[in-house]
């Protein structure tokens, strides 16, 4: 009989958790979840849906988005990026409101380099139409042997990005100090491989190399949590989804260590201390984020 209340009881609490969660998402298949946005005949599905080919070359590149926006949680995706001379190619994956003259935005751009170079992530967020904000970090590893999951983190207190669960960026909800933040419109997930030669290596100085078309870069394992819009009116009010749970508020002491590992070590750009675009530092940066 003990044996059997405890049951009873574990079920009630099990069923009274799924009955207040709101709708979440995890996508098994590029085709049940994502579409194409631009260039289709660039993209290859593989494994059954489950991992993508994206293709760049002379006669364009080429897109995909969600079906679907979501309202705080968690994306990730493992990418692997493109070998050798990458110069001048921009592999993105982000969130956006998909709204112009009040875009919220968070972005990762991995930015192609000469063979040999290493990698470099862009990250920025756009809040408000508010953007401007780039920090950029040199990889650690070559991300185009092998898949790395690259993740953002997005709740009401703060914006984490993570590349293998190592956090390379943090943006922190500053209202308080008048620093716009995007928490009241939805974001799909989108991702789009491009040429950028004109800015994406050494500010435009490297080209793309054609001779070395075409460029693929990798996708599979996408994997999102969050509250799907349209979906239950708790979706933009409810604390209890795990993303807004203490261990989320803040980095814990490991996840600080890696942090400040990184940005000592390989962060090559921050607009923070950039002072010939910015005279005073923002208002975000002055609070230490």
């Amino acid at each position: 009989m003990a044996n059997q209340a405890i049951f009873l009881l574990i079920f009630s609490l099990s069923l009274g958790l799924m009955l207040i969660q709101p709708s979440i998402a995890k996508p098994a298949t590029f085709i049940q979840d994502f579409r194409v946005t631009w260039a289709e005949s660039h993209i290859k599905q593989m494994e059954n849906g489950i991992a993508i080919q994206l293709l760049l070359d002379r006669s364009s590149g080429c897109g995909f988005a969600s079906n679907r926006k979501y309202v705080f949680g968690r994306v990730s995706m493992k990418i692997k990026l493109i070998p050798g001379d990458s110069a001048g190619t921009v592999t993105a994956f982000y969130l956006n409101s998909d709204t112009k003259e009040i875009r919220d935005e968070l972005d990762f751009e991995f930015l192609g380099n000469r063979s040999g170079q290493p990698y470099t992530v862009q990250t920025n967020v756009f809040a408000h139409g508010k953007g401007d904000r780039e920090q950029r970090v040199n990889l650690w590893f070559d991300p185009s042997v092998e898949f790395h999951t690259y993740s953002i983190l997005w709740n009401r207190r703060q914006i984490v990005f993570y590349v293998d669960d190592v956090p390379i960026r943090v943006f922190k909800n500053n209202e308080a100090r008048g620093v716009p933040y995007p928490k009241s419109q939805p974001m799909g997930i989108y991702s789009t491989l491009w040429d950028a030669d004109n800015w994406a290596t050494r500010g435009g100085l490297e080209k793309i190399d054609w001779s070395k078309a075409p460029f693929y870069a990798y996708y599979k394992d996408f994997d999102i949590e969050g509250c799907t819009v349209p979906g239950p009116a708790g979706c933009t009010t409810n604390f209890n989804n795990w993303w807004e749970g203490p261990l989320y508020q803040q980095l814990n002491p490991i996840q600080a260590r890696k942090y400040r590992w990184v940005r000592v070590n390989h962060m090559v750009y921050d607009y923070c201390t950039d002072k010939a675009r910015n005279r005073v530092p923002p208002p975000e940066c002055l609070a230490g984020i």
